[in-house]
């Protein structure tokens, strides 16, 4: 639910993709967020948790300088601050006690997969001169991954981990 609201406000800030957008070129890669292994309850917790937080991130230091609905950018905001905390309250240790047990070494190269894809967003506006062209097209990054996060989270559901507010 937070999800489809989050992707709804990312829509009334961005308006439509400009046409001449369409050849600028990218390197991300969303699929390899689908291929992460997440069986562990917990694990997938903080891999959707270091999600929210990387996209909060994203949005902070990129996306702020455009000249979008002040409104729809403040209710966003707000929205993934608040799936933050409410995953946060689901996680029920401390998490980096837990990330320096060797067992959960699938969670730390899923860490690392999420840092390396969320970097390369980050760098995309470095690489290209800042535009609307690069704001709309990391708008639409930051739509695939709350979509991602979707099917993530049906995934974890069909295999008994529920997420009650997404």
């Amino acid at each position: 639910r937070m999800n489809n609201e989050n992707l709804e406000h990312l829509e009334k800030m961005g308006g439509n993709f400009p046409f001449q957008c369409l050849n600028e070129g990218t390197a991300f890669k969303p699929r390899d967020i689908l291929k992460l292994r997440l069986s562990h309850q917990e694990n997938a917790k903080v891999a959707i948790q270091q999600t929210l937080q990387e996209l909060f991130h994203i949005f902070n230091n990129n996306l702020t300088q455009a000249a979008w609905n002040g409104t729809s950018i403040k209710e966003f905001q707000n929205g993934l601050h608040q799936q933050i905390e409410k995953l946060e309250m689901c996680l029920s240790y401390d998490i980096e006690k837990e990330v320096t047990y060797p067992r959960n070494e699938n969670l730390l190269l899923t860490g690392l997969k999420l840092k390396r894809y969320f970097q390369t967003i980050q760098d995309f506006p470095k690489e290209k001169q800042y535009n609307r062209c690069i704001q709309e097209i990391i708008c639409v990054e930051i739509s695939r991954c709350f979509l991602i996060l979707n099917i993530l989270t049906k995934r974890l559901e069909n295999e008994g981990i529920i997420f009650e507010f997404f």
